[in-house]
Protein backbone atom coordinates (compact mmCIF):
# COMPACT_ATOMS: atom_id res chain seq x y z
CA UNK A 1 0.00 0.00 0.00
CA UNK A 2 1.32 2.99 -0.70
CA UNK A 3 0.76 6.54 0.95
CA UNK A 4 1.23 9.85 -0.44
CA UNK A 5 2.33 12.36 1.56
CA UNK A 6 3.23 16.38 1.29
CA UNK A 7 6.62 17.56 1.90
CA UNK A 8 5.84 19.89 4.99
CA UNK A 9 4.12 16.87 6.21
CA UNK A 10 7.10 14.79 5.60
CA UNK A 11 9.18 17.82 6.94
CA UNK A 12 7.18 17.75 9.97
CA UNK A 13 6.68 13.82 10.98
CA UNK A 14 10.08 12.61 9.08
CA UNK A 15 10.57 10.13 12.11
CA UNK A 16 7.11 8.34 12.23
CA UNK A 17 7.64 7.97 8.00
CA UNK A 18 10.97 6.39 8.95
CA UNK A 19 9.26 3.85 11.35
CA UNK A 20 6.36 2.91 8.89
CA UNK A 21 9.41 2.68 5.97
CA UNK A 22 10.95 0.33 8.41
CA UNK A 23 8.10 -1.59 8.67
CA UNK A 24 7.57 -1.84 5.13
CA UNK A 25 5.36 0.41 4.01
CA UNK A 26 6.09 2.56 0.92
CA UNK A 27 5.46 6.34 0.98
CA UNK A 28 5.32 8.56 -1.81
CA UNK A 29 6.64 12.28 -0.69
CA UNK A 30 4.77 15.14 -2.63
CA UNK A 31 5.36 18.41 -3.51
CA UNK A 32 1.92 20.59 -5.02
CA UNK A 33 0.77 17.37 -6.02
CA UNK A 34 3.52 16.11 -7.57
CA UNK A 35 6.00 12.68 -6.76
CA UNK A 36 9.14 13.59 -5.62
CA UNK A 37 10.71 10.75 -4.27
CA UNK A 38 10.03 7.52 -2.66
CA UNK A 39 10.52 6.32 0.86
CA UNK A 40 11.37 2.67 1.28
CA UNK A 41 13.26 0.19 4.06
CA UNK A 42 16.88 -0.01 3.11
CA UNK A 43 17.56 -3.45 2.69
CA UNK A 44 19.33 -5.46 5.52
CA UNK A 45 22.87 -6.03 5.38
CA UNK A 46 22.67 -8.73 8.08
CA UNK A 47 23.13 -12.22 6.85
CA UNK A 48 20.62 -14.30 8.39
CA UNK A 49 21.95 -16.22 11.37
CA UNK A 50 21.94 -20.23 11.32
CA UNK A 51 21.88 -22.26 13.93
CA UNK A 52 25.02 -24.48 14.34
CA UNK A 53 25.84 -27.15 16.94
CA UNK A 54 29.20 -25.53 18.04
CA UNK A 55 29.84 -27.12 21.34
CA UNK A 56 29.39 -30.17 19.78
CA UNK A 57 26.21 -31.41 21.69
CA UNK A 58 24.37 -34.27 19.99
CA UNK A 59 22.55 -35.76 22.81
CA UNK A 60 20.33 -33.87 25.60
CA UNK A 61 19.49 -36.44 28.63
CA UNK A 62 16.16 -36.32 29.95
CA UNK A 63 16.72 -35.58 33.44
CA UNK A 64 19.18 -32.04 32.31
CA UNK A 65 17.08 -30.09 33.53
CA UNK A 66 16.06 -31.47 36.83
CA UNK A 67 17.16 -30.25 40.23
CA UNK A 68 20.51 -30.98 41.59
CA UNK A 69 21.98 -33.08 44.34
CA UNK A 70 21.43 -31.52 47.52
CA UNK A 71 25.96 -31.62 47.89
CA UNK A 72 25.88 -30.19 44.59
CA UNK A 73 23.43 -27.27 45.20
CA UNK A 74 25.50 -27.00 48.72
CA UNK A 75 28.36 -26.20 47.26
CA UNK A 76 27.10 -23.59 44.64
CA UNK A 77 25.64 -22.12 47.71
CA UNK A 78 28.48 -22.10 49.52
CA UNK A 79 27.89 -24.69 52.47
Amino acid sequence: MTDFVSLYEAKTHLSSLVDRAAAGEEIVITKNGVALAKLVAAPSRRKKRRATNALGVTYVSEDFDDPLPPEIQDAFEGK
